[in-house]
């Protein structure tokens, strides 16, 4: 049986998911999909410019587990640049670094790191206690990865 898939932490989700070259029609294109944590990679190694150690730290994984994930994002990216491919934005193993939180009964609004919500996600309202939480989406758009 194999080891469970550690979750991946992600400082950013894209505000847009989906890219297609111009001048070609949806039905003629193939696509592929990269997923969020494989943005993220390319987000902190290509365009945050840090060496893959501290990236590998900022998504709390092995350099190798990085290495491996940027390596498959580089490889996607470039089939779609190079052939002409769409390509989504969407799934994986991952948790925001932080995430937001509402008590629908006072309104309460309080974020939750990544650490605590992988070991303890919060149950309740940490000023009322009340069970009635909703997660918020990371932002005003609410693209979300659909796990919870």
């Amino acid at each position: 049986m194999p080891r469970p898939t550690k979750w991946r932490c992600v400082g950013y989700m894209p505000q847009v998911n989906f890219f297609m070259p111009a001048g070609v029609s949806l039905p003629l294109l193939e696509e592929i999909c990269l997923s969020v944590e494989e943005v993220e990679a390319i987000r902190l190694r290509d365009l945050e410019g840090l060496d893959q150690e501290r990236c590998a730290q900022k998504m709390r994984v092995s350099r190798t587990t990085f290495h491996r994930i940027l390596g498959s994002a580089r490889k996607k990216l470039a089939d779609a640049l190079f052939n002409g491919k769409a390509f989504r934005i969407e799934g994986g193993n991952f948790e925001l670094a932080l995430r937001r939180f509402r008590c629908n009964h006072d309104g309460y609004e309080w974020q939750v790191s990544f650490d605590t919500m992988i070991t303890n996600p919060p149950r309740d309202c940490p000023n009322c206690h009340s069970t009635d939480i909703v997660s918020l989406p990371p932002f005003k758009y609410g693209w979300s990865n659909g796990r919870r």
